[in-house]
């Protein structure tokens, strides 16, 4: 029954059509009460259609999004100070741009994984979760997941690097800075970088969505929603 708060979460990350047939599967359970916790499930995640992380999906998801952008690591931020001190701001602007329109491409792929999470739940992480704290089904999905998301990420960044053409305007950046006079020369990991960097994006979108269903009754659209989460209420 308490798998609804995560499940919520999950919806974020899909198209409505792939993730009712995978809701489809799962059984129609009666909860305390009789509360039809599938159809109080179907419902919450059609209200979460387009929420969220599914945001991240979209051109500048991740780039005009200041709670996820992802920002060029210590390292590479000597690069982009020198190279707007030559003249060369453009460049380092187009080389923040294309890292995260990397990770934008790469979420598309986090729906299966977090399915798998879902259903290998137990019931005791189902009650853990709701009755935890307002980022517990984050924690528990963060938890379960990350191996499973970097290894789905990590070569769907690598292509996308290709498709965005960030290979080619990292590889003009780095081979301009390094040419520069008395610089510590650079060789960064940017197909690491930007995975790590893409999956804390998607767990703080995740926890956002969480906090707002934990904690904003408005959210909650309907009897059968209202009768679910005030459980987690009266704890």
């Amino acid at each position: 029954m308490k798998k609804i708060i995560v499940l919520v979460l999950v919806f974020q990350l899909s198209g409505c059509a792939e993730m009712q047939q995978v809701m489809n599967q799962f059984p129609q359970t009666q909860g305390i009460g009789g509360i039809d916790i599938s159809g109080g499930l179907k419902e919450a995640l059609n209200n979460g259609i387009s929420k969220q992380v599914s945001k991240l999906t979209a051109v500048d998801g991740f780039y005009k999004n200041e709670a996820v952008k992802i920002l060029l690591p210590e390292e590479l931020k000597n690069v982009d100070s020198s190279l707007r001190k030559i003249g060369l701001g453009s460049m380092a602007d187009e080389g923040l741009k294309v890292l995260n329109r990397a990770a934008e491409d790469a979420v598309k792929e986090a729906t299966p994984i977090f399915v798998d999470a879902v259903r290998n739940m137990s019931f005791n992480d189902a009650k853990t979760i709701l009755m935890g704290n307002e980022n517990s089904a984050t924690t528990y999905l963060q938890t379960s997941t990350s191996t499973a998301l970097y290894g789905k990420f990590n070569p769907v960044i690598k292509n996308s690097f290709t498709k965005v053409g960030a290979d080619k305007v990292w590889t003009n950046i780095i081979t301009k800075y390094n040419a520069i006079p008395f610089v510590r020369k650079v060789n960064p990991d940017l197909t690491d970088y930007v995975t790590n960097q893409a999956m804390l994006g998607v767990f703080r979108m995740i926890s956002v969505e969480e906090k707002n269903i934990r904690t904003n009754l408005n959210s909650r659209t309907s009897v059968l929603l209202q009768q679910v989460f005030a459980m987690q209420d009266k704890k």
